[in-house]
């Protein structure tokens, strides 16, 4: 091989690892999608991983293959957060449907990898018991009608949660956030480069995997069965939450309108299961 084809295929290694970073992006900013399962997918979950746990030694040995992938990630993240925060806010609940639905149409796929290391009677009750925890504490939030005001503090917590969509594979931080009614306006902050939004968040995001990316990646290694099954309950209570009933119940047309969304999620959901079983095969 001569020079001009080490350079071509370079160029390609590349641009993959950017459309690779891109599509991470996307998965971290899509409800129902994980960044940190694509980045299993693609193979560089252990690698981003061993940079988060030890920066200071491992820069040098792993930036360089790294720098493509932060660089589509970023554009895949702010690249989508326009059209997200538009569909949000001219068709809110037929977007929460679509969500719905491909958060749904995840759930094998989640389901079939929390079990990758076989299943007992533990899981069965991580996932029962982290389901009804989360759904317990929305419902009394929504009782008392606490109403989150989005501010400094609040992005930080964003921040904290986009984070652990990444270093928590299966955990899709706009669970946590839609039912808070967090997503949209911090969607809508990234969209528009509003720095008030991007800098808590940021901060909230440096921090998370400084100081948990260690803890997590451990936990996964020595607890993987338990601690993917208490994603899969967190993402199953979250999501029950978020659906519009009043909006399915509203009239006839509402409900075929509200339907037709869930399902193309579904659909949608499914059909990127099978590009990644794909991949993976």
């Amino acid at each position: 091989m001569d020079n001009t084809d080490n350079v071509v295929s370079n160029d390609t290694g590349f641009l993959l690892k950017v459309v690779q970073g891109a599509l991470i992006g996307l998965g971290g900013v899509l409800p129902g999608i994980s960044g940190g399962v694509l980045c299993v997918i693609f193979g560089i979950y252990g690698e981003i991983m061993e940079l988060l746990a030890d920066p200071i030694h491992r820069w040098k040995t792993h930036i360089k293959s790294l720098f493509p992938i932060i660089i589509g990630i970023g554009a895949g993240f702010v690249g989508i957060a326009g059209l997200l925060s538009m569909l949000l806010e001219r068709y809110e609940a037929q977007s929460i449907c679509l969500f719905v639905g491909l958060i749904g149409g995840m759930f094998p796929s989640l389901w079939r990898e929390a079990g990758r290391e076989g299943r007992t009677g533990a899981s069965y009750i991580a996932t029962g018991m982290s389901t009804l925890i989360v759904s317990a504490i929305l419902i009394i939030a929504g009782i008392f009608a606490v109403r989150i005001v989005p501010d400094t503090g609040w992005y930080v917590f964003c921040g904290f949660c986009l984070a652990l969509s990444v270093i928590a594979p299966g955990m899709s931080f706009s669970t946590l956030l839609m039912p808070l009614g967090l997503y949209e306006p911090f969607i809508a902050g990234i969209s528009h480069i509003n720095l008030t939004v991007l800098i808590p968040a940021g901060i909230g995001a440096l921090a998370t995997m400084i100081l948990l990316s260690k803890a997590v990646d451990m936990l996964f290694k020595k607890h993987y069965n338990i601690a993917f099954h208490i994603i899969i309950g967190i993402v199953a209570g979250a999501t029950i939450m978020i659906i519009p009933a009043d909006d399915f119940l509203a009239s006839p047309m509402n409900f075929i309108v509200d339907t037709l969304c869930t399902l193309l999620g579904v659909m949608a959901a499914l059909l990127l299961d099978k590009f990644n079983s794909k991949y993976q095969d």
